[in-house]
């Protein structure tokens, strides 16, 4: 196996000393690419390896801007963007709108920061997953971002994937405060999922006791 295939097998199996270990013997493993075109940084973050993530930075891995804002790096972000505005609006290599990114990686400060350069708040993702900065936030359980997203006027009905909105998402999540939040702003409380699930039924298939119940006593309030 080559250093770049044992590279990202470490940081993709969390094995942090090997990870630094490598890097003592090849110090340009931080600039690699794996073969989906992401560094060690973005791969890391993507697979919830922080202590590696931590690590690379501190190694002096040079960030891209999606990069800095997936892995939280908001003086990074402020560098990049403040050269050329247009990049707040961009979508990273892997088809990800940057706010979108940073909603689903529980980065507020950046989300807002790329907002108020003008982000579009209900951008799509251009990979084929359909995700936005409301759906990321929903499915990683960031109720603030969440809150912050549908004060900025995220689509709190927007459909994507298999016929998935954010509530049916929170329920299939068990996020019961992002659950009540949606149907405050007006969530579709029966929306229904491509093969005919309600957010109800989904939540009792993963038993989500608590959304469950909270969503019955909703569907019987709606019919009272």
């Amino acid at each position: 196996m080559s250093g770049e295939a044992q590279f990202f097998e470490a940081i993709r199996s969390g094995d942090a000393a090997k990870v630094a270990s490598l890097l003592d013997a090849e110090p340009g493993l931080l600039e690699a690419k794996n073969a989906q075109g992401q560094s060690g940084v973005l791969a890391a973050t993507y697979n919830g390896r922080r202590e590696i993530r931590d690590l690379l930075i501190a190694r002096g891995a040079r960030l891209e801007l999606h990069e800095a804002v997936a892995a939280g790096q908001l003086g990074r972000v402020r560098e990049l963007a403040e050269k050329d505005e247009l990049l707040a609006k961009s979508i990273s290599p892997d088809g990800f709108p940057l706010l979108a990114l940073a909603a689903a990686f529980g980065h507020q400060e950046i989300a807002a920061y790329l907002r108020a350069k003008g982000a579009d708040v209900n951008a799509i993702a251009t990979n084929g997953t359909g995700y936005t900065a409301l759906t990321g936030a929903v499915t990683g359980g960031h109720a603030k971002i969440v809150e912050w997203l549908l004060a900025e006027g995220g689509d709190v009905n927007y459909r994507y994937g298999p016929g998935y909105s954010p509530l049916l998402a929170a329920a299939a999540n068990g996020h019961l405060e992002i659950v009540r939040m949606l149907l405050e702003h007006g969530a579709e409380l029966q929306a229904k999922t491509n093969d005919g699930k309600t957010a109800l039924q989904i939540a009792e298939e993963r038993k989500h006791t608590h959304v469950a119940e909270f969503l019955k006593s909703r569907s019987q309030s709606a019919k009272a």
